[in-house]
């Protein structure tokens, strides 16, 4: 029977809390924290040499694994720690989720030592998708207000938007930054944003790589004339720079603080190869200020608020994490996945992603029968290449690279299709002149 008038002490508040919620006031000890050796099939990790980093990967030899981005497949030491989170689960659940809080905190600080700023500007997530719906429903907007984004963004973020729409009154505007996409021009994209904003604007919505085209957008510079914009503006009134920065995110060395953005947020089961079903957003403490949660997070002031019947208080990128029970396993594996990134480079990453697109992009460029769809301007351009073959489908030019020769593409999932390839760390030069020579013999 619960005595209403009992008045139990903070520690036994906070401790009765948790546990409801399968968390602990008890931190594990380090060894409970650390991370497995994660070493491939018994052979020493060597992140200097490309050939042991795909080591380190399970994919199928047989085929070149141009979409291994899509949804990627766990380096070793991703899945060591996947597979050490999963057993300790299965034998002891109760007594593993003791240390709930210390673990979420554990991922926080590793992506904050990954992506910049603190622990506490990070909310964890399971996708892009989660984290653009939790972004755009969060904000706060009133009637009138404008948000601005392309008609080149994905549907996550479209419909994020028309749904914030829907219930604030607030209007949702769409510019078009180029017409052939392998022209785009930086001063161009970053003057039609420009011409887009209003006073009515409270956030510019964009994506850092356009997955229909290959399309990069200058963050950077869109951040500046953000900032220009932002000159003379109310803290409340403020244009926002949100960025989904899934296909650069891994792929390109910039971090958000670099970048200048309010608001990134990305999947972390792409370009990085961390465990699958995982993501962040980071967003700086000004920017956070301007958002609400949407779904009840399992954090110790959500739950201190609900007991002292208040609402919470505390860091909003904790209360935006969503509750309820998720894939722990995976999601306190993404340390080691941002370990493994920092163990190559991301500077050495960006730069073979970045030279095998060129080495593709310039080998499509001189055939007569394709049209590259991808800039070929590294400075406008990331890891994705697409392009069309004349006269044939994409679906139909993906399963003849598959059947033929074992090359494994993907067609962009938008009203105008395209076929599209995605150099990484696990591809190789000659690979992706075994492409060339494939799409040759299309012709």
């Amino acid at each position: 029977m619960i005595r209403r008038n009992a008045r139990p002490s903070r520690r036994a508040v906070m401790r009765g809390a948790l546990a409801g919620a399968g968390m602990s006031l008890a931190a594990p000890g380090a060894a409970a924290l650390a991370a497995g050796p994660g070493e491939s099939r018994g052979e020493r990790f060597d992140p200097g040499d490309w050939a042991s980093v795909r080591a380190q990967f399970p994919l199928n030899r047989r085929h070149l694994q141009f979409t291994a981005y899509y949804l990627a497949a766990h380096p070793a030491p991703v899945a060591a720690a996947i597979d050490r989170h999963r057993r300790a689960l299965d034998r002891d659940t109760a007594i593993y989720v003791e240390s709930f809080d210390a673990r979420q905190e554990a991922v926080r600080e590793a992506a904050a030592a990954f992506l910049g700023g603190g622990p506490d500007e990070i909310a964890l997530t399971d996708s892009t998708t989660m984290g653009l719906a939790l972004l755009y429903a969060g904000l706060r907007l009133k009637p009138g207000d404008e948000v601005l984004t392309t008609e080149h963004d994905f549907y996550a973020t479209h419909e994020s938007l028309r749904l914030r729409a829907a219930r604030s009154g607030a209007a949702v505007r769409k510019v078009r930054l180029y017409e052939d996409p392998a022209a785009a021009s930086a001063d161009r994209m970053v003057a039609r944003l420009r011409a887009g904003i209003t006073p009515r604007t409270r956030a510019v919505a964009v994506t850092w790589v356009h997955s229909g085209t290959g399309v990069k957008l200058p963050v950077r510079a869109v951040a500046d004339m953000v900032a220009d914009a932002n000159r003379g503006r109310d803290e409340a009134d403020r244009v926002l720079l949100c960025v989904d920065a899934v296909h650069g995110f891994g792929a390109e060395a910039p971090t958000p603080l670099e970048l200048g953005c309010d608001f990134f947020v990305t999947g972390t089961h792409k370009w990085l190869f961390g465990p699958r079903g995982t993501g962040v957003i980071w967003g700086t403490k000004a920017a956070w200020a301007r958002m609400d949660p949407t779904i009840p997070s399992f954090s110790m002031p959500a739950l201190l608020g609900w007991w002292s019947d208040k609402p919470p208080e505390g860091p909003a990128a904790v209360l935006t994490t969503p509750g309820g029970f998720h894939t722990y396993e995976h999601r306190w594996a993404l340390p080691e996945a941002f370990a493994f990134h920092r163990a190559i480079g991301p500077a050495r990453i960006a730069a073979r992603t970045r030279e095998q697109a060129a080495q593709l992009k310039d080998g499509l460029a001189r055939m007569r029968h394709v049209t590259l769809l991808t800039p070929r301007d590294p400075a406008v351009s990331s890891g994705l290449v697409c392009c069309n073959v004349t006269g044939r489908k994409p679906d139909e030019v993906v399963a003849e690279l598959r059947e033929e020769h074992g090359i494994i593409a993907s067609v962009t999932p938008y009203r105008d299709q395209a076929l599209r390839f995605g150099p990484s760390i696990v591809t190789t030069p000659a690979e992706v002149d075994a492409v060339v020579r494939a799409i040759v013999g299309l012709g």
